[in-house]
This record gives C-alpha cells, sequence and structure tokens, in this order.
C-alpha cells in the first residue's frame, strides 16, 4: 500500500534541501519581491511546465520536476512574504527564513492531509497535466484577488490558493518522482 505521507515528507525534503541550499548561495533576497512579483515567478514556471507538456520537449534541457520544485519553493515564499510584508532589503537570517519555511509548508501539509482524507486520494489517478492547469487556474484567481488588493466576497484568499498551488505542485512531484515517468521529469 502507497504511504501518502511519507511520500509527501520525501518530496518536501527535496524542496526544502534546494531551499537550503539556494539561502546558502543568495541569502533571502526573495525578501524584496511584492507578492505580485512571486505570483508572476510561479507563473512562469507553470506556464513552462504546460508548454513541455504540450511540446513534449525541451530546448533548455531542464524537466518539469525543477519547475514543480520551484513552484513548491516560491508558494512558500509567497505564504512567508503574506506573513511578514515585504522588505526593502534582506531582513531575516537564513536560519529564520527555513524556520519559516518549515512553518508554512507544515501548515500546507496539514490542509492536504485534511483534503486527501475527504478525496480520497482521487488526485492519484488524475493527470500530471491536471495538476499544471489547475495550478495555472489557482494563479490567475490570485491575480485577480492582487488586482483587488486582496479583498474577496465569497472565495478563499491568496494565501489558500497559494497552499494549493504548493500542494498541486507536490501531486506531481510525487507521481514523477515515484512512478518514474522519465518523459516528464
Amino acid at each position: 500500500m502507497v504511504d501518502t505521507k511519507e511520500q509527501f515528507e520525501t518530496i518536501i525534503g527535496i524542496c526544502r534541501n534546494i531551499f537550503d541550499k539556494k539561502l546558502k548561495d543568495y541569502g533571502p533576497s526573495w525578501r524584496i519581491m511584492r507578492p505580485e512579483s512571486i505570483t508572476d515567478q510561479i507563473f512562469i514556471k507553470a506556464k513552462r511546465i504546460r508548454n513541455i507538456e504540450i511540446n513534449g520537449k525541451t530546448k533548455v534541457g531542464e524537466g518539469i520536476m525543477p519547475e514543480f520544485i520551484g513552484i513548491v519553493n516560491y508558494g512558500v515564499i509567497g505564504l512567508i512574504q503574506l506573513e511578514l510584508g515585504f522588505s526593502d532589503t534582506e531582513d531575516i537570517t537564513v536560519a529564520r527564513a527555513l524556520e519559516l519555511y518549515d512553518k508554512h509548508i507544515t501548515e500546507t501539509k496539514e490542509l492536504m492531509y485534511a483534503k486527501n482524507h475527504d478525496y480520497g486520494e482521487a488526485w492519484r489517478i488524475m493527470r500530471i497535466s491536471s495538476y499544471t492547469d489547475l495550478i495555472l487556474t489557482k494563479i490567475n484567481r490570485v491575480k485577480e484577488i492582487e488586482n483587488h488588493s486582496g479583498a474577496t466576497v465569497i472565495s478563499e484568499g491568496i494565501d489558500a490558493n497559494y497552499m494549493d498551488m504548493i500542494n498541486y505542485a507536490i501531486f506531481g512531484l510525487i507521481r514523477l518522482h515515484f512512478e518514474g515517468d522519465s518523459k516528464q521529469q
């Protein structure tokens, strides 16, 4: 039987390791990014995934796994920025950035576990391209909310949409990593 929690933890570990290494290279330079810029970064990554899915090839040589990892990590950055607000300087330490990463990925993971219980792991039989489309839909929703200064009438806010994007990207990574679809990695 498949252990979703174990797979989720493995993928989170991969994403966090890359986040940590990039912090070592660049520090928390992303602290200067406004929320709209983070949304655009996630859009670029999702759009590239979709182009690779449609065209079946890439000229850069990297597959879709690094882009899904980027969506996870930028999604967490987005959640951190929503919590702290953006800054004109790198105003947190690497250790604090990792602490905030862990906090937000844990909250996102708990949301996934709750939804997964209710939906009965339906994501396992979805096409990976559907995760991409759902991420792009969430991005469009976030852009609309951002255009309305964060206000919604009935819908979830930006944070919930970032969490959903993170979880869809993790679903894609689980499927690619554990099912070994090498043409999409």
